[in-house]
This record gives C-alpha cells, sequence and structure tokens, in this order.
C-alpha cells in the first residue's frame, strides 16, 4: 500500500527505520487510512504526527517524558506529548506541570503551552500512541503505536547513556521496566486533575531530572 505517514527524519530512519517494514505497522496505516476514508479527523495533522522526532534529533536526546495519547480537541495536538501550539489554551495536565516546575524549581508559569523549547533542548516529548480520534481518547490505542514507540524505547534505552526517563501515570510507570540499568528513572502519578495530588505534585522531578545531568557533566534542562 502507499505510505500515508510523513518520513521520520534519517537519524531516526537509521535506529528504528526496520519498524516501518514490520507487518503491524502496515496493518496500522491500512487502519489510519479506513479512519480518514471514512471521515474519521485524526489529530494530530498528519505532517506533525513524528514532530517529536524532528524536534529532538537522535544525539541530542538527555530526557524523555512519555505521555499516553494526542490531546483530541481541535488545534491541541502537534505531536509533541503534554504540549499544545502557541496561542491555544493550557490543558489542565499541563497546567499541573507548569505549577509542579514553579514549586520545584522556582520559574514562572509560563503563558503559552508550546513545548517546543524543551524539545530543542533534547527533551524527546513522545506519546505511546501517536495519533488519535477526534474527541475519542484512547481511539487509536492498540492498533500498533504502542509497538512502534516501545522499541523507541528500546533503543534509546540500550544505545544511549545516562539519560532521564519522566514515567507519569500507570500507563507510564509500566515501561520502566524496559528501561536498562544507567539510567535515570523517574515515576510519579499523572499530572491529570483527577491524580495529581496523589504525587505528581511535590514530586521535584525537574529538579531531579537536572541534578542527574548536571552529575553526567551535561547541561540542565531551562524548564
Amino acid at each position: 500500500m502507499q505510505a500515508i505517514l510523513p518520513e521520520i527524519p534519517q537519524d531516526w530512519q537509521d535506529a528504528i527505520g526496520i519498524e516501518f517494514h514490520a507487518p503491524y505497522f502496515s496493518a496500522l496505516q491500512m487502519f489510519l487510512q479506513s479512519e480518514m476514508q471514512s471521515g474519521q479527523v485524526v489529530y494530530p495533522p498528519l505532517s506533525e504526527i513524528f514532530n517529536a522526532f524532528a524536534s529532538t534529533p537522535l544525539d541530542d536526546v538527555r530526557v524523555v517524558i512519555l505521555g499516553q495519547d494526542p490531546y483530541h480537541g481541535p488545534g491541541q495536538a502537534h505531536g509533541l506529548c503534554f504540549s499544545v501550539p502557541d496561542g491555544i489554551a493550557i490543558p489542565p495536565s499541563l497546567l499541573n506541570i507548569f505549577k509542579e516546575i514553579h514549586s520545584d524549581t522556582g520559574r514562572v508559569i509560563p503563558t503559552s503551552g508550546d513545548l517546543t523549547r524543551w524539545a530543542a533542548q533534547g527533551v524527546l516529548l513522545l506519546n505511546a500512541t501517536l495519533t488519535v480520534r477526534a474527541h475519542e481518547a484512547g481511539a487509536h490505542q492498540g492498533k500498533g503505536w504502542e509497538l512502534f514507540t516501545d522499541a523507541v524505547i528500546d533503543h534509546l534505552s540500550q544505545h544511549k547513556q545516562g539519560l532521564v526517563f519522566m514515567l507519569w501515570g500507570k500507563y507510564a510507570t509500566a515501561k520502566a521496566s524496559r528501561i536498562s540499568s544507567g539510567h535515570c528513572v523517574l515515576t510519579a502519578a499523572h499530572p491529570s486533575p483527577l491524580s495529581a495530588y496523589r504525587g505528581f505534585l511535590g514530586c521535584c522531578h525537574f529538579s531531579k531530572a537536572n541534578a542527574w545531568l548536571k552529575a553526567q557533566g551535561q547541561k540542565e534542562i531551562h524548564w
């Protein structure tokens, strides 16, 4: 079948390109094509599905933040987990992230929810599922994306050293078993208003991440 997804940047292609030839990925593309042919709206726009990889070159990755689904409202998802484009209202989970950063590091809560500035510093903002049906959270789970993003996590774990993995919520923390020793794995409750008070707020992950990076002789992230 004709590919409907954009090409992933060459550095990532060299690392995980074998996944694009796996049977599950062909089935995933067929599913996405059927979604669009049936009139379903899919987020993010096709051109931004691999935005996390385009925004953070493989050699630059120092921190991995793992989300679950893209946002499913109009204009929100742009291929970076938890992030929304400039000018879009900051979602509640992201606002809690900003509140925790303020509490943890003293940084002023920004007015923009665009996290491209993090991606440019080596923070891979990866959703486990890279697409979603409009207004239907989880609609594209179990269609193959998780196999692809697990392969990304496995590659980073096995071929990079001294990374920080931020895993929030049950879904993300379950991925900790895929990460080898030698990396910093930070787990907490999800920043959603439904669970943030159970351990996300007050987790101090952002200062802990910077302390780890500094100990590795790397630059801190300007959160």
